[in-house]
């Protein structure tokens, strides 16, 4: 019985990943970059930003902007953005 129980798991297991490669094959060859759950590859030739604070390289559409200036700012997450904020300011009054 047991046997039996685990076969069964396996054919499905191997049917799932099987219907997955071949939606994937599908995808590929219509041109769709966009992966199920909304995170797709982003277009060839984006420009990355790189994040003032840690460093880190975000897509500028993603990311989070602070305007200081002429100039606009990317950050990876709100907690470097509130730490470029919280650096002591070094313009003159």
């Amino acid at each position: 019985m047991v046997r039996y129980l685990l076969l069964f798991l396996l054919v499905i297991l191997l049917t799932r990943a099987a219907w997955r490669l071949i939606g994937g094959v599908m995808r590929g060859l219509a041109g769709h970059t966009q992966q199920p759950g909304g995170r797709g590859v982003p277009t060839r030739g984006v420009q990355m930003v790189r994040d003032p604070v840690c460093g880190t390289y975000v897509l500028p559409d993603r990311a989070l902007a602070l305007t200081d200036g002429p100039r606009q700012l990317f950050f990876c997450s709100d907690g470097c953005r509130e730490k470029y904020r919280a650096r002591p300011s070094t313009r003159s009054a």
